[in-house]
C-alpha cells in the first residue's frame, strides 16, 4: 500500500508512504483505487482541511501530515462483508492512495456509508459510496473530474436562486476559467437566465473561457475597473486572492449585494483582504447546503435535478475540457504539485491512476 503525504502547513512537502496491507476484521471490506480526479477542488480541501475537517476523512496517524482526498473509482479487493464481494466496483471520495479500508454500514442495492468510527460525525456527502458492479462504465472520468464540483456550483445556485439574487442583476465569477466556475455559469443560464453572468480570468485564460460560451462578459482581472459599478451584482470568489476581493468590494461598494468565498485556487495570495467595504464575505460549505436541499425536496428529486444539469454542462464543455491520463507514483505527485502551484491549463481534466 501506498499513500500521498502532504505537510498541512507546507502543502508543497509531499512524499509517497509505504505500509503493509491492513488485516481485515469482520464487517470490513478493503477497496483497491483505481483512478481519482485531480481538480482545483483537491487543493481547496487541503487549504482548509484543518477548519472543515478534510484531514479526518483518511488519518495518518501523524498530526502534521493528511492525505489529500480525492474523488473516483475504486474495485473491492478484500471483503469481510456478507453483502459485499469482491470484484465490485465503486465510486465516491478517496484518499490520494493505492488502497482504503472501509466499514460499509447503511448497504444497499444502491451504496453504502462508510461507517468507521473515525467518520461518525463528518459530512454525510462525503462518506456515501455508489456501487456500480464489476465493469466500467461510460462516462466515468467526466463523472470524477465534475461531478463533485459541479454539485458545489449547482448548490450555489440554488442557494442564490432561494435568495431572489440578493436583489442582483448579474453575478461575477473570479477563476472563470475554474471547472466550478464554468459549472456555475451553466447551471445560472439554465436556472437563472436573467442574471448577467461575468468571469474574471488571467489574461493566458481569456480566450479559453471566452469560447465556452457560458459567460456574458469575459475580461481579465486588471479590467475589473471598467465594470459598471451602478449594476448591483454578487460576487462568487473561487480565487482566494485577498487583493482582489478588496478590489471587488472598493469598486461595488454597497452595489455588491452579497459576497460568496468558494475554494481557493490562488493559495499565495489568500491573506490581504482587510477590512472590506460593502457585506461581508461568506464562506460557502457545500455539505450544509446539500443537507438543507435534501431535506426540502429529498434524496430522488435531489438527484433528478443534479443530473439534469450535470448532464447539460458536460455536453456544454465537451469540446473544451480535455483528459489525461496519468500514472505512476512520480507523474502523480506531480501532478499535484502542478495544480498546487495553479500551473494546470483549465483545459485539461486530470484523470490519475493509482496502479
Amino acid at each position: 500500500m501506498h499513500s500521498l503525504w502532504v505537510n498541512k502547513t507546507d502543502l508543497a512537502n509531499a512524499e509517497w508512504q509505504h505500509s503493509d496491507t491492513p488485516e481485515l476484521h469482520d464487517g470490513q471490506i478493503l477497496l483497491a483505487v483505481e483512478k481519482y480526479a485531480l481538480t482545483a477542488n483537491n487543493i481547496t480541501y487541503a487549504v482548509i482541511g484543518d477548519g472543515f475537517g478534510y484531514w479526518n476523512f483518511f488519518p495518518t496517524g501523524d498530526a502534521t501530515r493528511g492525505i489529500v482526498p480525492v474523488w473516483g473509482f475504486a474495485r473491492v479487493v478484500a471483503s469481510q462483508h456478507a453483502d459485499i464481494a469482491v470484484g465490485e466496483r465503486i465510486y465516491g471520495y478517496l484518499p490520494m492512495a493505492s488502497h482504503l479500508l472501509v466499514t460499509p454500514g447503511h448497504v444497499s442495492a444502491a451504496g453504502f456509508i462508510d461507517s468507521a468510527a473515525h467518520r461518525k460525525g463528518l459530512a454525510i456527502i462525503y462518506n456515501q459510496y455508489n456501487r456500480l458492479g464489476s465493469d466500467a462504465g461510460q462516462g466515468e472520468d467526466e463523472r470524477a473530474l465534475y461531478q463533485p464540483l459541479f454539485t458545489t456550483s449547482f448548490l450555489i445556485e440554488d442557494v442564490m436562486h432561494q435568495a431572489d439574487w440578493h436583489g442582483a442583476q448579474a453575478v461575477l465569477l473570479t477563476s472563470a476559467s475554474s471547472k466550478t466556475a464554468l459549472a456555475l455559469a451553466q447551471v445560472t443560464r439554465n436556472l437563472s437566465p436573467q442574471i448577467k453572468r461575468i468571469g474574471l480570468t488571467s489574461a493566458g485564460n481569456v480566450a479559453f473561457v471566452r469560447e465556452t460560451g457560458l459567460y456574458d462578459e469575459v475580461l481579465t482581472y486588471d479590467q475589473l475597473g471598467s465594470l459598471d459599478a451602478s449594476q448591483p451584482v454578487v460576487s462568487v470568489d473561487f480565487a482566494g486572492n485577498g487583493k482582489l476581493l478588496a478590489a471587488i468590494h472598493g469598486h461595488w461598494q454597497h452595489n455588491l449585494k452579497f459576497s460568496s468565498l468558494v475554494g481557493a485556487t490562488h493559495i499565495e495570495q489568500r491573506k490581504g483582504a482587510g477590512d472590506l467595504p460593502g457585506p461581508a464575505p461568506i464562506l460557502f460549505f457545500a455539505p450544509t447546503a446539500a443537507e438543507n436541499l435534501l431535506k426540502n425536496i429529498g434524496p430522488a428529486e435531489f438527484r433528478t435535478r443534479v443530473d439534469a444539469q450535470f448532464n447539460a454542462f458536460v455536453a456544454a464543455v465537451a469540446g473544451h475540457l480535455g483528459v489525461e491520463h496519468l500514472s505512476g507514483e512520480q507523474a502523480l505527485k506531480s501532478a499535484y504539485l502542478e495544480m498546487l502551484a495553479n500551473k494546470v491549463a483549465p483545459n485539461r481534466g486530470l484523470i490519475c491512476h493509482i496502479g
